[in-house]
């Protein structure tokens, strides 16, 4: 047994006075800006949001999971709750190796949170060079430990751990790389998630750390005024301190409990975006939000087909969790850049995660995998920037699993498969397996006879190779000649310059003698 050695110097409580002021005022704010913007907090109102240009252009994200679950690095994400769950093996673990939770408790991995080797520059050029526009760090997960600066916890990262304001650090890094910035909240599951602590002897059930476990409900029951007044002001807190372009709410908002303060919050953050001069966007899971107020989030996943409104494909760097584990199972640069292009043929973005170390490094192979997105990025990044979808979403025989392709074995792609984008007359053809024997690809959807588009193909290209390729429209599709391709990716992009039907000649009007 290790332990958890050292005594943990912990700050002292906090004001209750002074929260209480901080928490009122907040929701002041949150009140004025409703009443000065052009939204107000009804469904109706909110139905007149539109999704900010940048974000439909941006189409690649990178999403942070820098939590002090990467302390003990075992299990997943949600350690800090299964270390109190009797019957499992993160529970298990924890007392073989940190001993009994009423002396070894969650709070106690906060100092070993250190971020020592943090260096927000270098990740922010790294996430710019993999080819993402945005960029949404984690500001609360479910555990309560706030990664920035609060006044309404001292369960933060500027008291406990690293001692530094971590989330304006990123943001300022961020800026100067030119990525929109945005934060995540998962703090509405915090009313249960300690809940399993409170059922046997533990620090859970320490009055003297209520402050960071509780409430500790039990998940069956919903959250009251209390609660849901403080969820509001720490999300308002999070767009008074740091002006995020982007807010990322996980599950359990959709209770309905919950319902009034999501419209509220919505009406204050579109309201504060338009006075900052920038577009919004909440993305949300479930039934949240009324469709068309925000963008929906599917976790690692998407879509059978086009979606008629933006939607969100958030998925992780790692089979197994969206923290950072000793034994992670990361997937390859060439499966994410499918999820990636099925996303954006289907009118979606992709937000990948990644999980940082306690310390602040990233994994070698994290990195490995973001430089391999961005070379690929590098060639082919016009098929994606700034597209949309097309008349058809793609062909091909493979029929791919529900969910993202690539969280468990990722399916056997062929060169048949293709997914498609837009800009103008412009034509993307992403070909999801493209190895070196490969010679000849054929678009069956610009066949003559199935009149899917009834205009001319007038050049066709390879992304990455100047010349133009021999092409051949008939009735079983265009059918193109490949050189010899200048990079190892399985996928690659077929440019091709479409000139549209022009409508038919006027009838002139008939002469009657």
């Amino acid at each position: 047994m290790s332990g958890l050695t050292g005594r943990a110097v912990f700050p002292a409580p906090s004001d209750p006075q002074a929260v209480a002021a901080s928490r009122r005022q907040l929701l002041d704010t949150a009140g004025q800006t409703i009443g000065r913007g052009p939204f107000a907090p009804t469904w109706e109102s909110l139905a007149g949001y539109q999704v900010p240009d940048w974000y439909l252009d941006a189409k690649f994200g990178i999403f942070i999971h820098w939590l002090a679950a990467a302390v003990p690095a075992y299990g997943t994400e949600w350690y800090p709750r299964t270390m109190y769950l009797d019957g499992t093996r993160e529970y298990r673990h924890h007392r073989q190796v940190y001993g009994d939770q009423t002396r070894a408790g969650f709070k106690d991995f906060l100092p070993r949170f250190t971020a020592g080797r943090f260096d927000a520059a270098d990740w922010m050029s790294l996430i710019r060079r993999a080819g993402a526009r945005y960029v949404v760090p984690v500001a609360e997960h479910h555990d309560g430990y706030h990664l920035g600066q609060t006044d309404l916890s001292r369960w933060s990262a500027t008291r406990v751990g690293p001692g530094r304001d971590l989330l304006g650090e990123l943001k300022a890094a961020a800026v100067a790389e030119g990525l929109h910035f945005g934060l995540s909240s998962h703090r509405a599951e915090h009313w249960w998630f300690f809940h399993p602590g409170t059922r046997f002897a533990s620090d859970v059930r320490d009055p003297a750390w209520a402050d960071l476990y509780g409430p500790a409900k039990p998940k069956n029951t919903q959250p009251d005024q209390a609660f849901l007044d403080d969820w509001l002001a720490r999300t308002v807190e999070l767009a008074e301190r740091y002006d995020p372009e982007l807010i990322w709410f996980d599950w359990w908002i959709e209770e309905p409990a919950f319902e009034p303060y999501r419209r509220r919050f919505a009406a204050y953050f579109y309201n504060h975006a338009a006075a900052a001069g920038h577009g919004a966007v909440i993305n949300y899971k479930w039934g949240a939000f009324a469709p068309g107020t925000a963008v929906y989030d599917i976790e690692r996943g998407g879509t059978p087909g086009i979606s008629p409104v933006p939607f969100q494909n958030d998925s992780s760097a790692s089979r197994l969790a969206w923290a950072y584990l000793t034994d992670n199972d990361y997937k390859s640069a060439d499966e994410i850049v499918i999820d990636l292009v099925d996303a954006v043929s289907k009118n979606g973005v992709l937000l990948l995660n990644i999980g940082p170390r306690p310390d602040g490094t990233i994994d070698p192979a994290e990195r490995r995998l973001l430089t391999g997105i961005g070379e690929w990025m590098a060639v082919n990044g016009e098929a994606i920037y700034g597209t949309r979808p097309w008349l058809v979403y793609g062909e091909g025989p493979t029929r791919p699993p529900a969910g993202s392709f690539t969280d468990s074995a990722p399916p056997a792609f062929t060169s048949e498969d293709i997914r498609f984008s837009t800009r103008g007359d412009t034509l993307y053809a992403a070909v999801l397996n493209l190895p070196p024997g490969v010679t000849e690809v054929r678009v069956r959807s610009l066949a003559t006879t199935l009149r899917v588009f009834d205009g001319d193909v007038v050049a066709v290209r390879l992304l990455g190779v100047d010349s133009g390729l021999p092409f051949h429209r008939g009735a079983d599709g265009l059918t193109v000649s490949l050189p010899a391709r200048p990079d190892a990716s399985a996928v690659g992009v077929l440019r091709i310059d479409l000139r549209p039907a022009g409508p038919p000649p006027r009838a002139e009007p008939a002469i009657i003698d």
